[in-house]
């Protein structure tokens, strides 16, 4: 069985990448949560590129419907189709779209289907894919036909926990809480991204994002994402290594809320 191993864009931890194992292994879907920022989608796009495997992503609003990951009955297209003439309206399957769930079954390889932000759906979402993510199927009440996963894909789940997902739906996902890296692993994720980044630069950089997130009354802490984004603009920007805690160059890259702002260099000093 292939084993998902931390890429050259993406390092994962030993727990993470056990993880992601085991829900293959178990053939169950894999629920990560942790800060934003913290490669909650990017984790999905790191297991497509190890496994060798395609990556197909249901980005998920607060409109999003489980049927809208099934299928789609396009009706106007059908009627527009009648009035003009058009042959084969009679053959309903034309008319029929499968949705990026459907995608994934239909799919003669095996693929990673990624569903991404789960919680921004209504709280019956989860519940309304149990039976599809239990029996790899769903019924086509149109076409009178069951598409049945041809290859159980492997599928990741992300959460920003702004609600509280079902029971019954956590009881048949693998859970993994992805922490928020301490200095030693973020410096090698920060030069996965910046090979070349200038050794005093980034420890002035890593020095102050971790005093940043570490005051009390920050109301957003920077994100991994937003440090790699800093890093980016210190090296393109050609700041000196010795001016990043004096000046705090291009701050708002790493600092978006105009109270987190303000009095930001007194606390840090």
């Amino acid at each position: 069985m292939q084993q998902f191993e931390s890429t050259q864009e993406y390092v994962a931890s030993e727990q993470l990448m056990a993880s992601v194992n085991v829900a293959i292994a178990l053939k169950k879907p894999l629920l990560i949560k942790g800060e934003p920022g913290t490669g909650k989608t990017m984790l999905a796009q790191a297991v497509a590129k190890s496994l060798g495997k395609k990556l197909i992503i249901w980005n998920i609003k607060s409109t999003t419907k489980a049927q809208d990951g099934l299928y789609m009955y396009d009706t106007i297209q059908r009627l527009y189709d009648g009035q003009f003439g058009e042959e084969g309206v009679d053959d309903i399957a034309r008319y029929i779209k499968l949705g990026k769930l459907g995608e994934a079954f239909d799919s003669d390889e095996q693929v990673i289907l990624l569903i991404d932000e789960i919680d921004k759906a209504d709280l019956e979402f989860p519940n309304d894919l149990l039976w599809e993510l239990d029996q790899m199927e769903f019924y086509i009440h149109e076409t009178k036909r069951t598409v049945k996963a041809k290859q159980r894909p492997i599928v990741i789940i992300t959460s920003n926990a702004e609600k509280e997902l079902p029971d019954a739906f956590l009881r048949r996902c693998i859970f993994h809480y992805i922490d928020f890296p301490d200095e030693a692993l973020m410096e090698e994720i920060v030069r996965t991204h910046h090979p070349d980044v200038e050794e005093n630069l980034l420890k002035n950089a890593m020095d102050v994002f971790y005093r940043i997130r570490s005051l009390k009354d920050i109301r957003k802490k920077p994100s991994t994402s937003e440090l790699i984004d800093w890093i980016n603009a210190l090296q393109i920007g050609g700041i000196p290594a010795n001016k990043i805690k004096a000046e705090l160059p291009f701050v708002g890259v790493i600092v978006k809320k105009d109270e987190d702002l303000e009095g930001l260099q007194q606390r840090l000093n």
